[in-house]
């Protein structure tokens, strides 16, 4: 250990460069673990906060977060009505991009019913939730909206009453709160220019049909798009209520697709999350490969740099196992160092990080194990090449 500290005073300026190069290599691999974590926490983040026991969404789709899901707006009345029903809640989800707060911005709107159905916000850190019936707004913080903030969506300016924290959908995009109605109507609402056009476009349709100006004006109504739909229900089972059943009776009587939270959260995992987390694994794996690799040729050049000083040691007399230990030493305070030097770069790195970052415990210390059981196959390949080295070298032979 003396000779291994001697060694490292000695070359002190190398040894700590080498420590920082390896560290920002382990920093990457910890990062992207928290990276791998994360997207599996934002992916699934909207469907653990929200209190529904079962989802129904359009027959036939894996909505309403793989597929696009719409469905009539009074369904949920009908959902309701099912035995072992408690509660059913009316869910608008839509996915936009807008100027906030001076930039360009994605976002989820989620729209619900603010009287007494499920889907608000969860986790409100400042502020309120809705309680108007129009006009009011709860916004995640990553948005950069403030309390009492007017925000300008549509046609229509919306009053931020709230503030949440790590509210995101999927993407790990913020998610903005509002009323159902007005979410309905930001989801449907057309450019003035482009309802002109759809509406000039009918008045032809029904001209060359034969309908007189008195009837087209009565028609147009009908043939105009509405915003009478909703993407999803949420149901809460009433209390003894069978959730089977109950799923069962929606899709054979209701024509819906019913899943469970855990299908909800299933069907998230496997379908729009499964390819992002293979590639983020794969470059996980890449990563600590990579870092094993360089740790060991690291080693490797450091015991080749003192060939000649572990030649001399031999030439004296010095025993094996002196040898072993000044490489095997240097090799672990290499190894712990920069783990160490990591794990303070991956703290730092954390809070600015445009992604969630969720570490855990258990894959961190994996991930120090096999770094470390790394720099033990670094060390003894140079044990393997320092053993094999002639006394005779330290006399130029």
């Amino acid at each position: 250990m003396e000779l291994a500290l001697k060694d490292i005073r000695r070359h002190l300026g190398k040894f700590l460069a080498t420590i920082l190069g390896v560290a920002m290599l382990l920093a990457i691999v910890l990062v992207m673990n928290g990276i791998y974590q994360g997207n599996i926490k934002d992916g699934v983040w909207l469907i653990d906060h929200t209190a529904a026991d079962l989802w129904v969404v359009e027959r036939g789709r894996g909505g309403p977060f793989n597929e696009a899901s719409r469905i009539p707006m009074d369904s949920y009345k009908t959902i309701a009505a099912t035995p072992g029903v408690a509660r059913a809640s009316p869910l608008a989800l839509y996915t936009a991009q807008r100027l906030i707060a001076g930039r360009d911005q994605q976002f989820t709107l989620i729209g619900y019913d603010i009287f007494g159905g499920a889907g608000g916000p969860q986790g409100i850190t400042l502020g309120r939730t809705i309680t108007a019936p129009h006009y009011e707004m709860v916004a995640d913080r990553k948005l950069g909206l403030q309390l009492g903030d007017r925000v300008p969506l549509g046609s229509d300016t919306f009053h931020v009453v709230g503030i949440t924290s790590a509210a995101v959908d999927s993407g790990g995009n913020p998610l903005i709160y509002l009323a159902l109605p007005d979410a309905q109507k930001l989801q449907f609402e057309q450019d003035k220019r482009a309802l002109n056009a759809a509406t000039a476009a009918n008045l032809q349709r029904l001209d060359k049909a034969g309908y007189s100006a008195e009837q087209s004006a009565r028609l147009l109504p009908l043939l105009a798009s509405g915003n009478n739909s909703i993407n999803a229900v949420l149901v809460t089972l009433a209390p003894g209520a069978d959730g089977l059943a109950v799923a069962a009776h929606i899709r054979a009587w209701l024509y819906f697709n019913v899943y469970t939270g855990a299908e909800e959260r299933e069907l998230m995992l496997e379908g729009k999350l499964s390819k992002i987390s293979a590639v983020l694994g794969l470059f996980r794996t890449l990563l600590i490969l990579v870092s094993i690799v360089i740790i060991a040729l690291i080693v490797y050049v450091l015991t080749i740099e003192k060939i000649k000083s572990i030649a001399t040691l031999k030439l004296i007399g010095a025993p094996n196992g002196l040898i072993v230990r000044l490489i095997m030493t240097q090799s672990m305070l290499l190894t712990l160092a920069s783990f160490a030097v990591a794990y303070a770069l991956r703290d730092l790195i954390a809070p600015n990080f445009p992604r969630t970052l969720a570490f855990v415990g258990t894959e961190t210390a994996i991930t120090f194990a096999v770094m470390l059981a790394g720099g033990v196959l670094a060390s003894l390949i140079a044990v393997w090449h320092a053993l094999r080295t002639p006394a005779q070298l330290a006399l130029g032979g």
